[in-house]
């Protein structure tokens, strides 16, 4: 273990040449100007709409985030909404996205602006962490993209990138090796369009190839979704946002599956807060 944290920190110590910046930032950006996707959260820019991009886009395609994108901001289209929405209407736009307590943190997200930051989504790191729903990279991109500020973060498409370009022949890379060089390409004159351009030079590198991410060692498969109680509470809760109250007879009925197995999952809705009991019914 200490050999390979003072292998990452030597490779973290790296520096490439001006020529070899340049060479690579002309490269990403050519792809960009070339192939660069037409994303609707990338025009009409403003802090909220790059919020909710972000959100959705956690752990779900782009092509499905675009078509529930307009939507959710048909029904919620500035903070303010979203913060007064019940908890049904907002799991009822979100209905076929998947990972509901996504929907439902940044609905909390919303109060909290609302609350505490006047309506309005900070522009620093330190106190984006503090609102519900944000990681260490969704910070960085809404500062990157919503803001255009300079900073340095990681995400899927951006380690595959650096992995492909930089280390062709190594596996078990650690992302101590790619940070550095993430920070001495930054275009740090137009950041959002150097972190657009490196998203979606990354998207093609991953459907053109074997994925480079595989030689992360913080490569993980996604658990398959067939049979799962991710499918189970989906299902419990795209039932409730239709019809409410429901008894788990009704559950079992309107859903198909196993009863031990939405009694089991509806002891876990309840003590995350997404329904509630009762008598024998369940309601959102």
């Amino acid at each position: 273990m200490k050999r390979a944290a003072e292998s990452r920190s030597r490779a973290g110590q790296k520096r490439l040449s001006p020529s070899q910046v340049r060479s690579f930032q002309r490269k990403v950006l050519d792809h960009f100007a070339r192939q660069g996707r037409k994303l609707p959260w990338r025009s009409r820019i403003n802090p909220y709409r790059i919020l909710v991009s972000e959100i959705m886009l956690q752990q779900t395609q782009v092509d499905r985030v675009i078509e529930k994108y307009a939507e959710f901001l048909s029904a919620f289209p500035d903070f303010g909404a979203l913060a007064r929405a019940t908890t049904a209407e907002v799991l009822g736009v979100w209905s076929g996205m998947g990972y509901n307590r996504r929907a439902l943190a940044l609905r909390s997200l919303a109060e909290k602006v609302m609350t505490v930051h006047n309506g309005k989504l900070p522009q620093d790191p330190e106190n984006l962490l503090s609102l519900p729903g944000i990681g260490k990279y969704t910070a960085g991109a809404i500062m990157a993209f919503a803001f255009n500020k300079p900073v340095v973060f990681m995400d899927t498409n951006i380690r595959r990138v650096y992995i492909h370009e930089f280390f062709q022949d190594r596996h078990g890379i650690h992302d101590d090796e790619l940070l550095p060089l993430v920070e001495q390409t930054l275009d740090r004159d137009d950041p959002r369009r150097w972190y657009n351009a490196l998203m979606d030079y990354g998207s093609v590198l991953k459907r053109e190839q074997i994925n480079p991410n595989r030689r992360s060692v913080h490569y993980t498969r996604q658990s398959p979704f067939e049979n799962s109680n991710r499918q189970v509470r989906g299902a419990i809760l795209k039932s409730l946002v239709k019809e409410s109250p429901l008894s788990v007879a009704g559950l079992v009925k309107r859903t198909g599956m196993d009863t031990e197995r939405i009694e089991s999952n509806l002891v876990r809705l309840c003590e995350e807060g997404f329904i509630r009991k009762e008598g024998r019914n369940y309601v959102i």
